[in-house]
């Protein structure tokens, strides 16, 4: 499903990959209301504001046959048919290694819809940390930069990653759609459509530079008596215009070019089938 591939694409490379961001980073927040500029004051007798007009609408899955669809469970007892559906479109073997499936939908709108944001909660993730760690070379002239083989630990999941079915993802996502869209409305965002939400986040995840040369990051000082016994989380890009990006443009920067590009491509690809063409 599209929503779960385009978290996957740069969550799965963050976490599962190692350098999960800095520690003050990792903290669960609440999701931020998306803010708009304050409109004039309506005059007394003007009527109610309309609601946006949606921009992307899902359409329901077309029925193959004359057996009626079977009915969605509710949102909080949806797992086992997440994972079912999910098992079937990426194997049981990458379920249970990349994703978390307590409260899978939940989480996924979560996490997509805190992509361009400065903060994307490890605690509401849809996959699982990796204990393997972010790792840096230092230069002759003092300065850090990623090691290079960080890109290589990226390739199993960029392989699984492409050889997802993007149409049967789609048709599994339109299939779930009213739970996609009754998680997005309990986060916090009544009258809000979430596929518009994803939309606008995959062209804010596919707009990120891809950065060609050696990506230079600075170790940030923690003052006080107690040491940090994690050195490696606490690693920031040292270009200001780098790390001033959102949680989920930096994510797929730290992939190296190569697989960037890869996962790209497979967000335009996702992008194309749940966009309004």
């Amino acid at each position: 499903m599209p929503a779960v591939i385009a978290a996957l694409v740069v969550l799965a490379v963050a976490g599962y990959f190692g350098w999960r961001h800095f520690e003050r980073n990792e903290m669960p927040a609440p999701p931020v209301a998306v803010t708009t500029p304050a409109a004039p004051a309506p005059a007394a007798a003007s009527a109610p504001a309309a609601e946006p007009a949606i921009q992307h609408p899902v359409e329901p899955p077309a029925s193959e046959t004359a057996v009626e669809p079977t009915p969605l469970p509710q949102l909080a007892d949806a797992d086992s048919l997440v994972k079912e559906l999910l098992s079937d479109l990426l194997t049981s073997k990458n379920v249970l290694t990349f994703l978390q499936m307590d409260g899978f939908i939940r989480r996924a709108v979560a996490t997509v819809d805190n992509l361009p944001r400065e903060h994307a909660p490890l605690m509401a993730w849809p996959v699982y940390p990796t204990p393997q760690r972010f790792t840096t070379q230092r230069s002759d002239a003092g300065q850090d930069t990623i090691h290079p083989d960080n890109s290589r630990r990226y390739l199993p999941f960029v392989l699984m990653v492409e050889s997802v079915d993007t149409a049967r993802a789609v048709a599994v996502y339109r299939r779930l759609y009213p739970l996609f869209q009754q998680a997005y409305e309990e986060l916090g965002f009544p009258g809000r459509y979430f596929n518009d939400r994803l939309v606008l986040v995959l062209d804010h995840l596919i707009a990120t530079p891809v950065q060609a040369a050696p990506l230079a990051v600075t170790l940030v000082e923690v003052k006080g008596e107690v040491p940090s016994t994690r050195p490696w989380v606490r690693y920031e890009f040292a270009d200001p215009a780098l790390q001033s990006m959102s949680a989920g443009q930096k994510m797929l920067m730290r992939t190296g070019a190569d697989n960037h590009q890869r996962l790209r491509a497979k967000l335009v690809d996702i992008r194309a089938r749940v966009a309004r063409r």
